[in-house]
């Protein structure tokens, strides 16, 4: 291989995570300023890490936390080494004279779908914690991701107004 073939590998390592959606499934709870899986981008974990101090959590509660902690660093961890497993494809299939692309993309839909039920896993822990929750708990949490929706939109609306004309 030439001294292209690092740019090639992630030109196509890039077009292939982009046609199969695996750019976003690579972390299973996704990360600063990823849109995560979540309609909207609220994906319940990040907001009840953020007021967990609000919260005033019972001993249960605090358990079952700190479980749904140490499961989404477990998933976070699985989905790294998933997009790991597709660049090791990728470059596996690269260093042949004539790739099978098909391959790879089977590779990337298998490594998708994976992640997409690590963060199915995740969201479900999260969702039983919130199911516990007493009405005041809710409410910090309600308030916390109609603030955070607010912020959202408020970008979302800027973002328009760029993009068509207004600066």
């Amino acid at each position: 291989m030439n001294r292209n073939s690092p740019k090639l590998a992630a030109l196509v390592l890039a077009a292939v995570m982009g046609l199969t959606g695996v750019a976003a499934a690579a972390q299973p709870t996704g990360g600063p300023g990823h849109p995560h899986g979540s309609p909207g981008g609220m994906d319940i974990e990040h907001v009840l890490l953020k007021v967990k101090s609000q919260l005033n959590l019972n001993t249960s509660q605090q358990l079952s936390w700190d479980n749904a902690v140490a499961q989404t660093k477990s998933a976070r961890v699985a989905g790294r080494d998933n997009g790991q497993k597709l660049h090791d494809a990728l470059a596996a299939e690269l260093a042949k004279p004539e790739p099978d692309l098909a391959a790879v993309a089977a590779v990337a839909d298998s490594v998708h779908a994976t992640n997409a039920a690590l963060r199915q896993g995740v969201r479900a822990q999260w969702l039983q914690i919130y199911a516990t929750f007493s009405p005041e708990q809710k409410a910090v949490v309600r308030d916390a991701m109609s603030k955070r929706l607010a912020r959202m939109e408020s970008f979302g609306a800027k973002m328009r107004e760029r993009m068509h004309g207004g600066g």
